[in-house]
């Protein structure tokens, strides 16, 4: 396997786990946190990391290493779900600006099945499906990626993620003791290490100018989930759940990038480990 200058913006909750495995597997990481603090305490697991934002310009410290790199992953989502973000949009006109003026030659975007419709249809969504500004889910995302599509002059996969879960993020946690609860709609999660080890997967594939999604295969429903974290980690049930609503599935299909021959660990989300501390 040919062994790869990568940087990593945004070394947070899957990014760092990301940052180890590359390392790992011999690749030179660089990787960005938003303050100098969070960087010196990465650079002893090895990794180079540097004090980096966009606010909606470039600021930090020593940054313009990243761009010295073959691949560069985006991992730096927007704050805002329905209104466009303008301000994200502008974070990426400066950060494309970056890209085109350096010696990045691939760039892996992380975006969220968040962009499909929110709608269920029969079957699954998949990488096909025509998403646009008036369906979109998620329209920040939405104009984020077709932002990066038109602008960027380097190679660009989208990789859309479900709900990343496990370790300290315990779904049944959040709604704990609640009531009137959305339990019967099935989920679309993946585990944490299993979306890290999949844009691994894409980078030493050199799998580009693709879209993928990256969610388990399986799907149960979230009574379910929230079932099996009440008996694993003795979280208490909701109080109530909200009554059944027909019609109300909404599937994301990871078949594409099993097609490309990826395994997950946790193919479902009832065996994700998670930590009660």
């Amino acid at each position: 396997m040919e062994k790869k200058a990568i940087s990593i913006v945004g070394l947070g909750w899957i990014g760092l786990p990301l940052g180890k495995l590359l390392l790992a597997n011999g690749h030179h990481v660089k990787g960005s946190c938003t303050t100098e603090e969070k960087a010196l305490a990465i650079k002893k697991d090895g990794i180079e990391a540097f004090e980096f934002s966009l606010d909606p310009y470039p600021k930090g410290s020593g940054f313009q290493a990243l761009f010295q790199s073959e691949v560069l992953v985006v991992n730096i989502p927007p704050r805002s779900r329905h209104d466009g973000d303008e301000k994200y949009l502008e974070q990426l006109k400066f950060l494309k600006d970056l890209i085109n003026n350096s010696q990045i030659q691939k760039v892996l975007y992380i975006s969220s099945t968040g962009v499909y419709p929110e709608r269920s249809i029969e079957g699954e969504y998949d990488e096909n499906q025509l998403v646009n500004e008036e369906n979109s889910g998620n329209l920040s995302l939405w104009k984020a990626e077709e932002y990066l599509k038109s602008n960027l002059e380097c190679k660009l996969t989208v990789l859309r993620f479900g709900g990343l879960l496990g370790d300290e993020r315990i779904p049944g946690r959040y709604f704990s003791g609640k009531e009137n609860v959305i339990g019967h709609t099935r989920v679309n999660f993946i585990y944490r290490q299993d979306a890290a080890r999949m844009m691994q997967f894409i980078i030493e594939n050199d799998l580009w100018n693709e879209t993928f999604n990256g969610v388990a295969p399986h799907h149960p429903q979230r009574k379910e989930v929230y079932a099996r974290n009440s008996e694993d980690l003795g979280i208490p049930l909701p109080i109530s759940f909200a009554p059944e609503k027909e019609k109300d599935q909404r599937l994301i299909s990871p078949q594409k990038i099993l097609n490309k021959g990826f395994q997950f660990d946790y193919p479902n989300p009832l065996d994700f480990p998670y930590s009660a501390s």
